[in-house]
C-alpha cells in the first residue's frame, strides 16, 4: 500500500515543545518497519513551529508571523536532522518537500511537486512533507497539517491517509466535557450531523482539532482514500491500522462511479 502519515505535534513533543524522543524514535522504528514490509510511506510532519519553541525556549507558541517564521526556521532544521539520523539507523533515505498552497493550487507547481514525490517513491526514499510556514504567511495563519496530508495522499494517489494526533478519533460529543461520549469507530458518509459533534479544540503547540481532521476525511474519502484518526501515543499502532483492524475512527472512502 501506499500510506501518508501525519503525525501532529502533540504526537512528536512534550508540553515543554522539546521532543518526545522515546516516541519519536519508536515512530521511526515502525514507518521503517512498514517499508521494510513493502509499503511506501509518506510522512506529513507537524513540528517544526512547536520544536522551535522549544529550541528558542519560548514560553508559549507564538501568535506574531516573524516569531512563528523564526520558530518554523529554527523547528524545521532540528526536525529534519532528528528524522534523518532516526530512519538512517534503519537504513532508509529521508527527502524533505517544503510547499505551499501556492503549489497545489497552480497547475504547473502541483505537477512539478507530482514529479518529484513519485520519483522519490521509486528511488525508495520516504518524502517528508511539511507546509513551508517560513515564507507562506498566509499559510501559517490559515493552514494545517490535517487537510495538507489530504492534500498529499490526494496528489500522491495513496490508499490510506493515516492521522495520528492526542485523540483516540471521532466521539459523539467532546469526551473531555461529556464522560458518556461514544467513540465512533467507522463513518461510512460525513453528513451534516457528523460534523456537528467536532469540537474546535487545539494543542497549546499544534493547530490542528477535530473540524480540521473532518476536512481533510472530505478531501480523502471524496478521491476514493480511506482514512483513520488514531492516538499515537503508541507508534506500534500503525501496525494495527495497516492490518484493518479496528482502531480510532476509520472513514470509509467513497466508491467511484
Amino acid at each position: 500500500m501506499r500510506i501518508v502519515i501525519k503525525i501532529g505535534t502533540s504526537t512528536l513533543t512534550h508540553a515543554t515543545g522539546h521532543l518526545n524522543i522515546r516516541r519519536v524514535e519508536k515512530l521511526c522504528e515502525v514507518m521503517s518497519d512498514l517499508k521494510n514490509a513493502g509499503h511506501q510511506i509518506i510522512l506529513v510532519s507537524s513540528g517544526a513551529i512547536g520544536m522551535g519553541v522549544g529550541k528558542l525556549s519560548l514560553k508559549t507558541r507564538p501568535t506574531d508571523i516573524p516569531t512563528k517564521q523564526a520558530a518554523a526556521a529554527v523547528g524545521q532544521c532540528e526536525l529534519m536532522y532528528i528524522y534523518d539520523k532516526l530512519f538512517s539507523e534503519h537504513n532508509h533515505t529521508v527527502a524533505q518537500i517544503l510547499i505551499t498552497g501556492a503549489d497545489i493550487q497552480n497547475e504547473e507547481r502541483n505537477k512539478n511537486f507530482q514529479n518529484t514525490l513519485y520519483r522519490l517513491l521509486e528511488l525508495e526514499a520516504l518524502p517528508i512533507i511539511n507546509e513551508n510556514d517560513t515564507i507562506a504567511t498566509d499559510e501559517i495563519v490559515i493552514g494545517d497539517n490535517d487537510t495538507l496530508a489530504a492534500i498529499v495522499a490526494r496528489s500522491s494517489e495513496a490508499d490510506l491517509l493515516i492521522l495520528l494526533s492526542d485523540i483516540d478519533g471521532l466521539y459523539t460529543e467532546d469526551p473531555h466535557k461529556n464522560p458518556n461520549a461514544t467513540l465512533l469507530s467507522e463513518v461510512d458518509e460525513i453528513t451534516s450531523e457528523i460534523i456537528a459533534m467536532t469540537g474546535s479544540a487545539v494543542t497549546k503547540l499544534g493547530t490542528g482539532g477535530m473540524q480540521t481532521k473532518l476536512h481533510a476525511a472530505e478531501i480523502a474519502t471524496k478521491n476514493g482514500i480511506e482514512m483513520v484518526i488514531a492516538n499515537g501515543n503508541d507508534p506500534e499502532v500503525l501496525y494495527d491500522i495497516v492490518n484493518g483492524e479496528n482502531i480510532g475512527t476509520r472513514f470509509k472512502a467513497v466508491k467511484k462511479q
